[in-house]
């Protein structure tokens, strides 16, 4: 059998390793390796990111989408038309499904951007739109609008024959340049910079495109941490590599030198402003140069802070370049000293003079010690520059817990447990940058070759970046926890708030281990015996202290659904068996708080996430107690216990019935109640964006419709009919504001038929990203793609760099847990299904069915997935493993649209190992049914990484 003609999007970093030019060039490395496992499935060629030719795009202000074949986006979007008459949207089906390359961002687009750049657990540095570094969040809190004082790139430029040129490696500053005394001198806004940035990105990986008319040099700022699915370990390292890759656009050689310039920060503690090199937290602190073979730089710690202090720790700026030149701190002058004399040191040669010494800084303030890499560029050569920082803070500060006597408890971060320093760390990075940097080339060239909008794509990978911010808390063994958001300076709402979580699924898929972590806590530590659920965690766990508040019914039914998918994703019956007990506890206490008569609905007091209480039978948490009910009877079957799983059964099908009849108007589903002016803060008649949500999660979950099929594609119709509003300018909104004026989004709440409460539930007016995107990958689950496509593009539209960051959207707070709703878009659009359970894995997409490619991952295991229609009588498929290890009984696919009832005559199946050769799989069986095909096998099969399954459909 012969391999499916895969597709090549193979190029990897255009940048040469850490080491630069002058070591090994593992960018051929790397495209050998990708060669070798056939990263990319079927297609055409889809350049790199860094690779791509960026002579052609000078100028250029968006990137150009590149379109799908005629005749597919034809047919696709014949198909959408047809469903889009129930639900018009703003924007034509060619804006909403055209492939492309992620949008770029300049100018006034550049003003917000803040690209988070750190490991799981570890705080984050952000890349500024221009190529600044800003927001410092990697001591041990928030960090928003906190700039280290004179840290910045430089570049001195000297060609033969002429006069050298300095630049600051950002692009221009944008106003506003306000403030009673000018803007601030320590983030050196007085030196000359580069006249024009670019800002592009896949996450996790960044680049800066600098040029200036005066130097006839194009310098990429790039920058990423490793992201590997499935490996929370290597994906949660702290430190940032950043590379300049330097061209020169010149007939003659250039002499240049970049110099990266850092404040010592050690005694700041994250509480409090950080604006000058004086501050009472500062004192005895050393900038130590250290030179070995393979790696040198500066290694910043203080003598003033103790080991047990919260702001204990050290930061290093290193690089294994070899011609170097440093400074281990400015001069400790007085007035504008210090920064002028470096500047004219750095400017006359682009060699630093070191005081060759290593004092402490006099108490009360710290130094700024600069670290340059020299080199010559051939021309019209290239030459990569590369910089290591890292950073150890271990001690993690208690100081937010939901119970305030629990406060002030000191834990260690995770990553603390495997290094004792951030030079160790940065000597880690270096030791194991090739394999780092493979598999996140890996992850980021399947991803992005997805055949998907990029809208789509930069929605899903956005909010996957929220793991890695502040928002996450990884501890000491092992832990996870997650606040719901950031504010400014303190994690917002401690801490693994179920009803928030519930929406969050990009954890599950991509780092399970760490999801399971959560889901031990809900039921191990949250629940009592009762089998209430407390939904706001309080450190230390095992304490026996647990916050005294009522149940949340949403939170708590939820964390049963997502349950049932985390044992589907692991496999793993022992995980599900050491939480049953307690998860049947909670499914049960419904019987005693909110669901007293048994009838299937929920009908008592229910806290929930709009922070309020809803009283009487409604759709919102109903539907989250009828999903819990579902998931309880399988796993009650998993656990032998026939009876349980009967009775939820039972009780299921009771509720189902009650729901549809009491709740139903004819257009949505609603909530009863019975005096409706006594209680403030319901929704009554209204149509609610969640009033499906238990529903969705169902569905994300593995555990399909429970509802009326009919129904709930009607009822989300209406949801984007009355909810969706292309314009705000005419919106009354009291609450809080998230979109405004002339943007789209999805209101909370609208009440079509009148009815509205004089006093609505508190958030009813809002617009949440969280609730935006599960409402549209709802849709699209329901076959709306249209609809759900356009509230995920009025998303991202909103967030343009300009008006907002692009990788934080906020609610409560920044980066907001809730919006990693997201990663059901991709669910939904590739109709991706897994259960390592039942062994079995399936697709189904639901665009570009003819040509289609899309990045999938089970936790466990990810990789790609193509199939392709070749001649209208045989569809292809390969199903690709990157990365861990699968056991498969049964694989299924969807026939594309324009082979819908033709009958499948012959499959033949193959396996390739790594050596490369296919092997025939004759020990398959399929059956059909309308356009899905399921082929088994009696025995699983297991992948491991580098290998793949391949199938042949003839008609």
């Amino acid at each position: 059998m012969a391999r499916i003609n895969s597709f090549k999007r193979v190029n990897s970093f255009k940048s040469a390793s850490l080491r630069g030019s002058k070591g090994a060039k593992w960018s051929k490395i790397l495209l050998l390796a990708l060669l070798a496992v056939s990263l990319s499935l079927i297609g055409g060629e889809k350049e790199n990111l860094f690779a791509r030719n960026l002579e052609a795009e000078q100028g250029e202000k968006e990137l150009v989408a590149k379109q799908a074949p005629h005749s597919r986006a034809e047919e696709v979007n014949q198909v959408i038309t047809l469903r889009s008459k129930l639900a018009p949207t703003p924007y034509s089906a060619s804006s909403l499904l055209s492939l492309g390359k992620p949008r770029g961002f300049e100018g006034e687009a550049l003003r917000e951007i803040a690209f988070p750049l750190g490991g799981i657990g570890t705080g984050t540095i952000s890349l500024g739109g221009r190529g600044n570094l800003r927001d410092w969040e990697i001591f041990n809190r928030p960090g928003k609008g906190v700039n280290l004082p004179f840290t910045f790139f430089a570049l001195y430029y000297e060609a033969s024959g002429k006069k050298p040129v300095c630049r600051v490696l950002e692009g221009p500053l944008l106003p506003p340049f306000t403030g009673g005394h000018g803007l601030s001198r320590e983030l050196v806004p007085g030196l000359p910079r580069m006249g024009k940035a670019i800002f592009r990105a896949e996450y996790p990986c960044a680049q800066v495109e600098l040029t200036d008319q005066k130097i006839p040099l194009q310098i990429f700022l790039e920058a990423f941490n490793p992201f590997i699915p499935g490996d929370p370990e290597e994906s949660g390292l702290p430190a940032v590599l950043i590379r300049f890759r330097v061209r020169n656009l010149a007939p003659e050689p250039a002499k240049i030198t970049i110099v990266g310039s850092f404040l010592n920060p050690v005694g700041f503690d994250g509480e409090g402003e950080l604006n000058a090199v004086n501050n009472e937290k500062f004192g005895q602190n050393i900038n130590e140069i250290r030179r070995h073979d393979d790696l040198s730089g500066v290694f910043m710690s203080s003598a003033k802070v103790k080991a047990d202090s919260p702001a204990f720790g050290n930061i290093t700026l290193a690089t294994p370049w070899k011609e170097i030149t440093y400074v281990s701190h400015w001069v400790r002058g007085e007035w504008w000293d210090d920064l002028q004399l470096f500047w004219d040191d750095f400017t006359q040669d682009g060699k630093l003079k070191d005081l060759d010494e290593v004092s402490p800084s006099p108490e009360g303030r710290t130094d700024i010690a600069s670290l340059g890499l020299i080199a010559e560029v051939k021309p019209f050569g290239e030459v990569n520059l590369p910089f290591l920082i890292s950073w150890y803070f271990p001690n993690f500060l208690n100081y937010f817990d939901i119970v305030r006597e629990q406060r002030g408890r000191l834990f260690r971060n995770h990553y603390a447990e495997r290094f004792f320093d951030s030079w160790q760390v940065a000597e880690y990075f270096l030791q194991h940058l090739p394999a780092l940097e493979r598999k996140t080339e890996i992850y980021r060239e399947l991803f992005f070759s997805s055949t998907l909008p990029p809208y789509v794509l930069e929605a899903l990978s956005s909010q996957a970046a929220t793991i890695r911010t502040p928002t996450c808390i990884w501890l000491e063994g092992g832990q996870f926890f997650g606040f719901e958001g950031l504010s400014d300076r303190r994690g917002c709402c401690p801490l693994n708030c179920a009803h928030v979580w519930n929406y969050a699924q990009a954890l599950a898929f991509l780092f399970p281990s760490l999801e399971r972590s959560m889901r031990e806590t809900d039921f191990l530590n949250n629940t009592q015996e009762n089998g209430a659920m407390v939904f706001r965690t309080s450190l230390p766990l095992g304490s026996g202290v647990l916050w005294n508040f009522k149940p949340a019914a949403d939170g708590q039914m939820g964390r049963i659904i997502s349950l049932y998918r985390d044992w589907q994703l692991s496999g793993d019956n022992e995980f599900l068996r050491k939480l049953w007990p307690k998860a049947k506890k909670a499914l049960e206490y419904a019987w005693v708080s909110w669901d007293a008569d048994k009838d299937g609905l929920i009908e008592g007091e229910q806290h929930n996430t709009y922070d309020i209480e809803f009283y009487g039978p409604n759709s919102f948490t109903s539907s989250f107690y009828l999903g819990a009910l579902l998931a309880g009877a399988k796993m009650a079957e998993a656990m032998a216990e026939k009876e349980k799983a009967q009775e939820y059964q039972a009780l299921l099908a009771k509720g189902v019935a009650k729901f549809d009849e009491l709740l139903w108007n004819g257009e949505y589903y609603i909530q009863k109640y019975d005096q409706v002016m006594e209680k403030k803060y319901q929704y009554g008649e209204g149509c609610l964006a969640d009033q499906l949500l238990g529903q969705w999660l169902a569905m994300v979950a593995g555990l399909g419709r429970f509802l009326p099929q009919e129904k709930i594609e009607k009822a989300l119709l209406s949801i984007y009919k009355y909810n969706f509003l292309p314009d705000f300018s005419e919106l009354s909104n009291c609450q809080r504001t998230y979109a405004l004026q002339d943007e789209k989004g999805l209101l909370l709440c609208s009440w079509p038929r009148g009815g509205r409460p004089p006093l609505p539930f508190v958030y009813s007016d809002e617009v949440w990203t969280g609730i935006e995107y599960q409402v549209a990958s709802h849709l699209i689950y329901e076959g709306q793609i249209e609809a759900g496509l356009s509230i995920v593009k009025a998303v991202r539209d909103r967030y343009d760099g300009r008006r907002r960051n692009p990788w934080d959207e906020v609610e409560c707070g920044h980066h907001y847990a809730r919006a990693m709703s997201s990663w059901a878009l991709l669910l939904a659009l590739t109709g991706f299904t897994y259960s390592g359970v039942e062994q079995k894995i399936g697709f189904a997409p639901l665009i570009y069915q003819e040509e289609f490619r899309t990045f999938w991952s089970s936790g466990a295991a990810w990789g790609n997935y193509g199939q392709k229609l070749i001649n209208e009588k045989q569809l292809v498929a390969e199903l690709y493993l990157a990365q861990g290890e699968l056991n498969l009984k049964e694989f299924s696919l969807e026939l594309p649209p324009s082979s819908e009832g033709r009958t499948v005559t012959m499959i033949k199946a193959g396996i390739m190992r790594q050596e490369g050769k296919i092997t025939p799989d004759k020990r398959i069986a399929w059956e059909q049914k309308g356009k899905k095909v399921v082929i088994k096998r009696q025995l699983p099969l297991t992948l491991r990484t580098g290998e793949s399954l391949h199938f042949e459909l003839s008609f």
